[in-house]
């Protein structure tokens, strides 16, 4: 049948149209027969044949091959990355908390190498680089025309290695230059402390979400109550600069914290996979009063844990607006060794609410430093604009208290507000909201 309608579409050419454009009629029956993606494929095949044979310089097959599809996967978002294999094993590495590298979550946003986080105790963190920060360049090439998979290959090494970075910042005059060391990095994901030992308050940091992040986190609530001899009666949990990571994770982290509800619902393309994901009652908390902390650096993972706390008025969120990657990818395994990190899918809170490019607004906004002036005649910290000369400085937290964070301090200020008051404070824990 289909034959029969090319040799009528022929006979309607004028005569002579197939001489000239020299195809016999079974060349131009078989072209109109084939489909759209074998007649691509074979452009590009055409295409590699001849940048193979052609070229001014030899390259080899394997390198043509990966550069065409970094630069397919660079066409759709900044998210889904092809890796080469000596990155997708990087990659495997961070998942479990040990990599080589300066620890550094990035994105491209407006075609500029944007640093979404540095990761805790790494050399960036040290070297005072921030979220939004945008990496001009590494090692004098531009990052401009640079796909994101190439740029985090260009800053893997050797652990000793060094990488110098031309970084921009708001507030800067000029990109300024910062020479790094890579290093061989142990995260461990979570990390606690008394912030109150008479009161029984407790601060517990979730750095990213890897393998068994759900355990820590139980572990380290179980050594506060050890420490402060009881149970808890508040808690901060700061997700200021987590990166995200696993989203079941990020699931069973919520669900440490929520009796039942909707913690994150996943919607594929055209609604055609919709995974809900929901708390259970098994082993959850206490209700006491909890403080989540976010800031421009919590992102993904994290922001599905500040969100459904907030969503479900478990906790009151206090902080800046997190960064806003509402995004799901999944990671597949290529034969060669390679793989793909590939968006699938885009999560909700349990409102609804989507985070893609807007991020959680916290209850409380508190800015990342203290007013230049406060009434209560503590002067606070003017905002950084520049690095840190010595990168190898490791800052200390203190043993006990907020120290000098404001954040913090306002946040174990809510706690010591909310211990006074009958109804737990102005976000206590209730029903959740209703999702639509």
């Amino acid at each position: 049948m289909h034959k029969k309608l090319v040799r009528g579409l022929l006979a309607a050419l004028p005569i002579g149209a197939a001489f000239l454009l020299g195809l016999t009629f079974d060349q131009v029956a078989q072209a109109a027969l084939r489909p759209e993606r074998q007649r691509l494929l074979d452009t590009f095949a055409s295409v590699l044949s001849h940048v193979e044979n052609s070229y001014v310089e030899p390259v080899s097959q394997r390198e043509l091959v990966y550069g065409a599809i970094e630069g397919m996967m660079g066409r759709l978002d900044p998210h889904s990355v092809f890796m080469r294999p000596e990155l997708f094993k990087s990659l495997r590495g961070e998942a479990s908390g040990e990599f080589d590298g300066l620890g550094l979550e990035l994105t491209i946003r407006n075609e500029q190498l944007m640093v979404i986080s540095p990761m805790a105790d790494s050399p960036g963190e040290r070297a005072g680089l921030l979220p939004g920060d945008r990496l001009v360049s590494i090692d004098g090439t531009p990052t401009r025309d640079l796909t994101l998979a190439e740029a985090v290959r260009r800053l893997k090494g050797p652990p000793g290695s060094q990488v110098m970075l031309e970084v921009m910042r708001d507030g800067f005059p000029a990109p300024q230059q910062l020479v790094l060391l890579r290093e061989r990095l142990q995260l461990q994901s979570v990390e606690w402390r008394v912030l109150d030992a008479t009161r029984r308050y407790a601060y517990v940091r979730v750095k990213a979400f890897q393998d068994r992040t759900d355990r820590a986190l139980r572990q380290a609530l179980d050594e506060a109550r050890v420490a402060v001899k009881g149970d808890l009666r508040g808690l901060v949990l700061d997700l200021r600069n987590d990166p995200g990571g696993l989203l079941e994770q990020a699931v069973r982290v919520a669900d440490t914290f929520l009796v039942s509800g909707v913690i994150v619902t996943t919607e594929g393309r055209n609604r055609r996979t919709v995974e809900v994901e929901k708390a259970h009652p098994k082993e959850t908390e206490p209700s006491y009063p909890l403080v989540v902390l976010v800031n421009k650096g919590t992102a993904s993972a994290s922001e599905i844990v500040a969100g459904a706390l907030q969503d479900h008025r478990r906790a009151v969120v206090m902080g800046t607006q997190t960064f806003g990657k509402g995004s799901v990818q999944s990671i597949i395994d290529l034969e060669d060794g390679a793989g793909l990190k590939l968006t699938v899918a885009r999560y909700y809170t349990p409102s609804h609410r989507s985070i893609q490019e807007l991020g959680i607004t916290p209850d409380v906004l508190v800015a990342d430093a203290a007013p230049p002036h406060r009434q209560d005649g503590v002067a606070g910290k003017e905002p950084r604009h520049h690095l840190r000369d010595d990168p190898g400085e490791r800052p200390r937290a203190p043993a006990q208290g907020a120290g000098d964070d404001y954040q913090l301090r306002t946040a174990l200020d809510y706690l010591k507000a909310a211990d006074t008051s009958t109804g737990g404070g102005p976000r206590p824990a209730g029903s959740p909201v209703p999702v639509k």
